[in-house]
Parts: C-alpha cells; structure tokens; sequence
C-alpha cells in the first residue's frame, strides 16, 4: 500500500529538519570545533648541535601548523622540528606558536638561548643594528645633502629598538658605519623595516663601497643609483603603502642586477655600510631596526 504526503505537509516535514541542522553546535564537548589546538601545549626542547646551531623541537604536535620567532621580533612559519643557526654571540628569546584553523593561536612558549661566540664567517658585522640604546646610535655616522636648497627636512629619530627616518621636499641623508671586509669574500645586506603610512616619491636603500660617504653628496657606494643592495624605493614599486615589520629582503623591491643583494670584496679593508634615504612625502617614515651585513659562500 502507498502512503500518500500532501505537499504541505513535506513542506512541513523539510522545514523542520532544516531548523534542526541549523541548531547543531559547532562544538562537541571533547573534540572542539577545530578553530584551536585541543591540546595548547607550544612547549619546546632546544638542542644544541654544533657551534652556534639548535634543534627545537616541538613537544607535542595537535595543531595544523608551528610558528616560530628565532629572537628577531616576528613570527614566521616552520616545521615542528627546526634546525637553527644562529650566527650572533648574544641572548636570543625564543618563541613558539602553535596555530589552528583559521589563523587562531592556541597557545605560545618561550625558552632563551644563549650563544657564547659569533661565527667567524656569517657572523654580523654590524655594530649597534638594533638600535637597542644610546650606545647603539653612537655606532653610526651621518651625513646630510639637500640639493635643491629647499625648506624641507631629513630626520632620523631614535626609539628603542628602532630608529626612523622621514624626510620631505627631496631632501636625503646618509646613516653609514666603517665595516671590514676580506678580499673575495661575498656578504648579504639586510635588516627589518615598517612603515605605519607608507611613503610617496621615496628611496631607502642599502649601499656597501669602499667611498666613504660625504656631505651633500648623493651616495652610491663605488658604483652609481643602480648598485644599491636592498631597497624600498617607490618607483621600483615598493613602499606605497603601509607594511608591517619583515626583512627588507621580502617586501623590498628587488634590484635587477643584484637580486640577492651580494656585495663581493675586491680587496681587505674598510668598506662603508650605508642607508642611503630621501623622498619628497615620506609621511610618518620607514623605521628599521636589526640591520645585518654577512658573509655568504
């Protein structure tokens, strides 16, 4: 026998069943809705493995994804095992994110790792790129050009942790310090920047030669405007708009003849690290802070 449901009534029936679905809870005691770890356990292990090297490792692994700052002030994604090498004599504070979906993190654990010696070779040959203090800034030397004669400023200001130049009406300025380099060695430029405004018709760029930098002259290392290193300059097309703090090396444009950013010694002695600065409208600045110059193979 056939039973027969009038179309009211399936109507009925399906509007019911879809207020229930729509009533289920996105959680269930025990098992969370996969938004967070179940488990908030970041904690971690440090292993050192050879001078200067570290393996952290993840304690536990019930979440989607680790996040890790190495001591540089931003987190960045890597494995739950992560081999470090960390070329700088000093104190690092480690940090470890665990991430779910959606981006939610689950929980965060710190550990320091104190390193004794610099690498002889990668180690940084900055002084004073953190700006951490007075005796930081005092590492640096400056010169100042303003070609055009006009009213208009270039000002490096100094927080902690940080120094930020602006600068309007094109006037520039060079922050340079002596570095000593070895014949036929390569070293990379880089350093960590952000901009709270982003910048119009601006440079700030990294230049590495054996000139030493002078007043009201615009730096170029031993070379000319296309030798830079690394660089945001808002013809390039970077710098535009506000960036929050990552390397230089990320975010910046990318000069075509030197993509890597290499500065090869073509002889021992002093060669002169310099950020080379200026714009017509650079608003609230470009700030910088853990500036490094190494050696690579």
């Amino acid at each position: 026998m056939k039973t027969m449901i009038s179309k009211n009534k399936l109507l009925a029936f399906l509007s019911v069943a879809v207020a229930a679905m729509s009533c289920t809870p996105d959680t269930i005691d025990g098992d969370g809705n996969g938004l967070t770890p179940t488990n908030s356990d970041a904690s971690f292990t440090v292993t050192k493995t050879s001078e200067n090297h570290y393996r952290l490792a993840a304690s536990n692994n019930n979440y989607i994804l680790s996040k890790w700052d190495i001591g540089i002030g931003t987190f960045a994604s890597g494995p739950n095992i992560y081999d470090i090498f960390l070329p700088d004599e000093g104190t690092y504070n480690i940090q470890h994110q665990i991430i779910g979906q959606g981006g939610m993190v689950g929980g965060t654990a710190s550990q320091t790792i104190t390193v004794p010696v610099r690498d002889p070779k990668a180690g940084n040959l900055i002084q004073g790129g953190k700006f951490a203090d007075a005796a930081d800034v005092a590492k640096w030397n400056m010169t100042f050009s303003n070609p055009n004669g006009t009213d208009g400023y270039a000002l490096w200001s100094w927080g902690i942790g940080e120094a930020t130049f602006t600068a309007t009406k094109w006037n520039r300025n060079v922050l340079y310090q002596e570095v000593q380099v070895v014949a036929g060695q390569k070293y990379q430029a880089d350093a960590l920047i952000s901009s709270k405004s982003g910048v119009e018709d601006s440079w700030f760029e990294i230049y590495v030669g054996y000139t030493k930098p002078t007043a009201n002259t615009d730096y170029t290392g031993d070379g000319n405007d296309s030798t830079w290193l690394r660089g945001i300059n808002t013809w390039a097309g970077s710098g535009k708009d506000p960036f929050a703090k990552s390397k230089i090396s990320v975010i910046g444009s990318k000069n075509a003849n030197n993509p890597d950013g290499i500065f090869t010694a073509t002889k021992t002695g002093t060669v002169y690290f310099a950020l080379r600065t200026g714009g017509n409208n650079m608003k609230d600045g470009i700030s910088i802070t853990s500036v490094e110059f190494r050696g690579v193979n």
